[in-house]
């Protein structure tokens, strides 16, 4: 498990946490700063909304599935793009994330009002996510006190995983002791 929030790093969901926007969600922190809060993005929950039907000239740069991803209940009725670079480089458009995390290195926001051309060539993967998570200062903090949110490290995949559905088993599976076991907890943990 992860030490402390950092940009980079997950929060994934612990079985009792039955919020709906948050049940059984992987969030990737893209900002976080003690005065002033955190925000993060939902990574394994794709909507049945596809890219081209909301912003058809990024359809042909979004990484599958082709479809907004859920990026959490603030601000819905706007996006914001992830995308990876393959290089060092740092391409108009293309702002990377303030992180120490290897995992993250090449990892930054795309401008979605930049047009799409000038980062065809230049990125290698990329997802557009409707809305936000965020939490003001303190708010996070006290949730993964409460014992609602697991911190850990992010591997290089989980940001664009190709199977977004099995994401939560598989970041905890990979945990090291106790933690992996959580994995196996069934959906209702009633049951278990």
């Amino acid at each position: 498990m992860a030490e402390a929030i950092h940009v980079g790093g997950l929060l994934v969901a612990t079985p009792l946490l039955d919020d709906p926007n948050f049940r059984r969600s992987v969030v990737l922190i893209l900002e976080h700063d003690r005065d002033g809060g955190t925000l993060g993005v939902v990574l394994n929950r794709p909507s049945q909304i596809s890219v081209t039907q909301v912003l058809p000239v990024w359809d042909s740069l979004v990484t599958g599935p082709p479809v907004l991803f859920e990026g959490g209940p603030v601000q819905t009725d706007s996006a914001l793009a992830l995308a990876a670079v393959p290089s060092g480089q740092e391409p108009l458009g293309w702002r990377r994330l303030h992180a120490a995390s290897p995992s993250v290195a090449r990892l930054g926001t795309v401008d979605l009002d930049a047009p799409p051309e000038i980062l065809k060539g230049e990125i290698a993967q990329m997802r557009i996510f409707a809305g936000y998570s965020g939490w003001t200062s303190g708010q996070l903090e006290s949730e993964i006190a409460e014992g609602a949110w697991y911190l850990v490290d992010s591997e290089i995949g989980d940001t664009f995983a190709a199977d977004p559905a099995s994401l939560w088993r598989r970041v905890l599976r990979r945990q090291r002791g106790e933690l992996a076991f959580v994995a196996t907890c069934p959906d209702d943990p009633t049951m278990n």
